[in-house]
Parts: C-alpha cells; sequence; structure tokens
C-alpha cells in the first residue's frame, strides 16, 4: 500500500497521480509506454494537462489545453515530483487564504462559530480502489488500509458498502461553493450544508461518504439501509464514526453517509 506507484503526490496546486492507477473509466489517458510516470492534476480544473515520465521529463497532453499559467504549472509539478516530503507531512495554507478571502469567510470567525479547525491537506495520499463512478479513491495510508477490511467484513456479511467520495482538496471545495454560488445560492445558505474550504474532513484523507447499490448519494435516506445499520454496528471496529449526527454542534445538517475514521479534527492539533 506504501508503494510510490499506490501513492498520489500532493501539492497547494497540483496533485501528481500514478499512471499505474488508471481511472476505471478511462477519464485518464492510457500510459504513454510501459514505463508508467506520473499524470499531473491542475486543482484548479481537475483536468490532467500535463504527464511526467519516469525519468523526469515533462510533457504536455495534447488532447487537452494547458492551463492559464502554464509555466507556474510546470515548475509547481516538478517541485513536487522532487520534494522529497515523507509521510505524515502536510500541505502549506498558504493558497487555502486566498481561497476563504474569495468567499469572504472569515476563518477565525467560521472557526470559533462552528467549533470547526482549519485541516490541512496530507502530502501524500493512498489508492484505495475506485469509488462508485469509477474515480481513483484517494485516502490517508491508515484509512486506506482499514476501509479496505471493512469492504471485506462488509462484504462477508453479505452487506456492499459503496465510496462515494474520499479526499478532496481545499481546491475541489471551493469549487463546489462556486457552482452553488452561480446557481443563485448565497455563502451563507452554501455552509448549511458544505463545510468551507479547510475546514471539511475529506480534506485530510481520513473521512468517507459512503453509500449501497440502489441508495442515491449523500442522501439522508441512506439511514434506513441495511449498510447504515451494519456501519452502526461495525464501523467503530475499524476506527470509523459518523461525524455529522442529528443536531450536531457545528450546524452542519445531519449527513448519516460521512464517516470519518479517528476523527479528522485530530490531525489539526499539532497545526
Amino acid at each position: 500500500m506504501s508503494d510510490a506507484s499506490q501513492q498520489l503526490l500532493n501539492a497547494a496546486l497540483v496533485e501528481l497521480w500514478p499512471e499505474r492507477v488508471i481511472d476505471a473509466n478511462g477519464l485518464l489517458p492510457p500510459a504513454c509506454d510501459e514505463n508508467a510516470g506520473w499524470r499531473v492534476r491542475d486543482k484548479s480544473g481537475g483536468l490532467f494537462p500535463a504527464r511526467i515520465t519516469a525519468q523526469g521529463e515533462f510533457a504536455w497532453c495534447p488532447e487537452i489545453a494547458p492551463p492559464a499559467d502554464p509555466d507556474g504549472f510546470r515548475s509547481a509539478a516538478l517541485e513536487r515530483l522532487t520534494a522529497h516530503t515523507e509521510l505524515g507531512t502536510t500541505v502549506p495554507l498558504d493558497d487555502l487564504l486566498s481561497c476563504l478571502d474569495a468567499l469572504q469567510v472569515d476563518p477565525a470567525q467560521y472557526a470559533t462559530r462552528t467549533g470547526l479547525r482549519l485541516l490541512p491537506e496530507p502530502s501524500h495520499l493512498h489508492f484505495a480502489g475506485f469509488d462508485r463512478y469509477g474515480r481513483s479513491l484517494w485516502l490517508e495510508l491508515h484509512t486506506a488500509l482499514a476501509w479496505t477490511r471493512m469492504l471485506a467484513a462488509a462484504a462477508n456479511d453479505g452487506i456492499t458498502l459503496e465510496a462515494i467520495s474520499g479526499f478532496r482538496s481545499h481546491r475541489y471545495q471551493l469549487g463546489i461553493f462556486r457552482r452553488k454560488l452561480e446557481r443563485g445560492q448565497t455563502v451563507a445558505e452554501i455552509l448549511q450544508v458544505n463545510a468551507a474550504p479547510g475546514f471539511s474532513e475529506h480534506h485530510t484523507g481520513l473521512a468517507l461518504d459512503i453509500s449501497a447499490p440502489g441508495e442515491p448519494a449523500a442522501e439522508e435516506s441512506f439511514e434506513g439501509t441495511p449498510a447504515f445499520e451494519w456501519l452502526t454496528a461495525n464501523g467503530a471496529t475499524y476506527g470509523f464514526t459518523m461525524s455529522y449526527p442529528r443536531d450536531n454542534p457545528h450546524g452542519i445538517v445531519y449527513e448519516p453517509w460521512h464517516w470519518t475514521r479517528g476523527h479528522a479534527l485530530r490531525a489539526a492539533e499539532s497545526f
């Protein structure tokens, strides 16, 4: 599980995905040759406009337009590849503060009001299979291992669990807000459902949104399924707890689908 070919290398503006872990839907172009390298993801746009070969050579993917700042993107990607950060390190929060400023959210005031904390992103994430939609699922190492064990245990009891999403970056969370703002919602309305960028447990790689076959994603109806009953009885055995029960103190709506290993707030205690 800790093999580099199974790790996502994370930085503020880019992610490096190993080409050996290809999206099940083919959303990532296949490796150009047998010497698989890295695909470079633009965290703002969500696309993979570049590749770094196994020899460390940077190349743009002709089928995808480069980002607005191609030189900066290239520099950020190569810098992340050569930055030998250790497991357990986190990504600096400088870019996050600009995301919050764009939403006119004061992080100190928001933290005081909700009881949530700023959560940095890990520098490494680990492949944990695919989610319901065939997308690569990335989690913190021990969370990936625990999720794999829990999936197997549930299956042994005749229960199928499906991951809806795992790690989400600060930039991804900002994108959720921007899309909802474009649909006419206010920031205050969005904050009733979504944590502000930097405050979502998904940033840590410790959190999963979970559902069951045939059940809509991220809906309260999940609480009526055998899968939810199994999670309630067995999730703690694998370190998972439901983060946002009814009437939780953070002001987040009831989310029976959102489960976190070891409570993500602990990830910020030493920050």
